[in-house]
């Protein structure tokens, strides 16, 4: 744990900083965004789950407006034909989720309730999607427990092992202990995860 957090601190003093921080105001500005992006930002969300992240924003990118009109067809074929994961689950979710098109006005509650209702309503979001979808339009209080955050808290012996799933109550746990650690450093939980994203992968994640 003292290693990560000394590797953290030396972000902190580094150019990395600034990139960090550039791409959390990215984020908050999402506040004044059209309806429109953030549904394609959900979108973006539900095709990155159990999948590759790069390939889910080609594919959110590419489509963008289109994913509130194109046929669930057309959507499962074009995610297919772009080599990515569960293609006919992914288009469902997608086409589903339509329905609660605007859901900003749907999500005007705080961090938490919001995550419970996307949780509820959207299928193919569980906690770490719904997170990862709150932080990307500017919350910042909620961890985004992907593969890359619990193996770093594994080896820095902050949880034990890496779970095979992340039940609800687990993930409850596990984000106490990760946003305890975004204190003890005095940055958010979104602050900390993107530096964690540095550290494994070299860039800024979205």
């Amino acid at each position: 744990m003292h290693s990560l957090t000394a590797q953290i601190k030396k972000l902190q003093d580094s150019p990395i900083n600034k990139l960090v921080e550039d791409r959390l105001t990215e984020f908050e500005s999402f506040k004044n965004k059209s309806d429109t992006e953030w549904f394609s930002e959900l979108c973006f969300c539900i095709l990155a789950a159990n999948s590759k992240q790069k390939t889910a924003e080609n594919i959110q990118k590419s489509l963008n407006s289109k994913l509130l009109t194109i046929s669930q067809q057309d959507l499962a074929d074009y995610i297919k034909n772009n080599k990515h994961r569960f293609h006919n689950n992914k288009a469902s979710y997608i086409v589903e989720a339509r329905q609660h098109h605007p859901i900003k006005s749907k999500l005007n509650g705080d961090e938490i309730s919001n995550r419970t209702w996307l949780v509820k309503n959207i299928k193919g979001i569980g906690m770490k999607e719904a997170s990862h979808f709150l932080r990307n339009t500017g919350s910042k209080n909620l961890a985004i427990l992907d593969r890359h955050i619990l193996r770093t808290m594994q080896e820095s012996s902050i949880i034990p092992e890496v779970p095979k799933s992340l039940p609800p109550k687990l993930y409850l746990s596990i984000e106490s202990k990760f946003n305890s650690l975004a204190k003890e450093l005095n940055i958010s939980p979104a602050k900390l995860d993107l530096f964690i994203w540095y550290l494994r992968n070299g860039e800024i994640a979205k």
